[in-house]
């Protein structure tokens, strides 16, 4: 049930509630997408045609608006999920689940920020949804391990925030002169050349 409901009439007001809760959302994803996860909450108010105090009814602090405006995104990420774990590389299977990862944490501009605070505090909205990511990312990674895909001492919260660090790149890649193709190979392969291949010829 709505917070905001009140007693008198419940079902109108009932669906007063969700339908203001509905277009805050709406509202909500438009300007995230448009402006980034800064987006002036007065002009998503303003957007959805209610008051700044009904937007903070339905959601008491940024981070709990921008959780829900992800949860379509969410639904789509663990599709994603579900079609990596039916290829039967694993190391393929867990270079699938960290791009769809990738893309799903440039949902928003700046997204990564918020992510990686909720990582650190436990009482964030996000932090369900980060605590999931990262046991998905242990799912994928435990099983490239098992069959000599992936170092055995890389942890699936190392590789998460490695993830993270690269989806916020990822945004600026080209107008720093690299490609993602580029980026992705090295935090799969890392920096350091395999023994035994030498140095470049100078």
């Amino acid at each position: 049930m709505d917070t905001d409901v009140v007693s008198g009439e419940p079902s109108r007001l009932r669906a007063d509630a969700r339908r203001n809760r509905e277009r805050i959302l709406r509202a909500a994803m438009r300007r995230f997408a448009a402006e980034g996860i800064d987006a002036s909450l007065d002009d998503i108010a303003r957007e959805a045609e209610v008051g700044a105090g009904t937007l903070y009814r339905h959601f008491p602090s940024r981070e709990a608006l921008l959780a829900a405006a992800l949860q379509d995104r969410q639904k789509e990420l663990l599709a994603q999920a579900q079609q990596a774990r039916a290829i039967a590389d694993s190391g393929a299977a867990l270079g699938a689940w960290l791009t769809a990862l990738q893309d799903y944490l440039r949902s928003f501009n700046g997204l990564p920020a918020p992510v990686l605070a909720a990582v650190k505090e436990q009482e964030s909205p996000l932090c369900l949804s980060c605590n999931a990511l990262v046991s998905l990312t242990d799912e994928f990674l435990r099983r490239a391990q098992r069959d000599g895909h992936a170092r055995p001492t890389v942890s699936a919260n190392e590789l998460f925030l490695s993830a993270l660090g690269l989806a916020w790149v990822l945004n600026r890649a080209e107008a720093c002169g690299t490609t993602r193709q580029a980026l992705e190979k090295v935090l799969a392969h890392g920096y350091l050349a395999p023994a035994g291949e030498g140095a470049a010829p100078g």
